[in-house]
C-alpha cells in the first residue's frame, strides 16, 4: 500500500496545482481561451505524470491499480474544478 500512496498522491496534488493555477490565471467566461479549455490539457498532464511515475517505479505488481487510482483521482479533481469554474 505504501508504494500505491507514494506514486498516487503526487499526481493527485499535480491535478490540484494545475486546476488552482488554471482558475487564477485563465479568463473567466470566454468562450476561447478560457478555463474550461485548460483543464482538459492539466489532465493530460496528469496522464503524462502517471506514466512517468509508473515508469520509473519498475514494478509490474498493481501497476493497473495504481494508474486507476492516480487517473481517477486526477478526473475528480478536475472535474471538481470544472464545476467550480462554471459557477464564477
Amino acid at each position: 500500500m505504501a508504494w500505491s500512496l507514494r506514486s498516487v498522491i503526487p499526481v493527485w496534488v499535480v491535478a490540484l496545482l494545475g486546476a488552482v493555477v488554471v482558475g487564477v490565471f485563465a479568463p473567466h467566461g470566454s468562450a476561447e481561451g478560457g478555463s474550461l479549455t485548460w483543464l482538459p490539457i492539466v489532465l493530460a498532464g496528469s496522464v503524462l505524470v502517471t506514466m512517468a511515475i509508473q515508469l520509473a517505479l519498475q514494478r509490474k505488481e498493481g501497476l493497473v491499480v495504481r494508474m486507476m487510482a492516480s487517473l481517477g483521482g486526477a478526473l475528480v479533481i478536475c472535474a471538481v474544478a470544472s464545476g467550480i469554474l462554471l459557477l464564477l
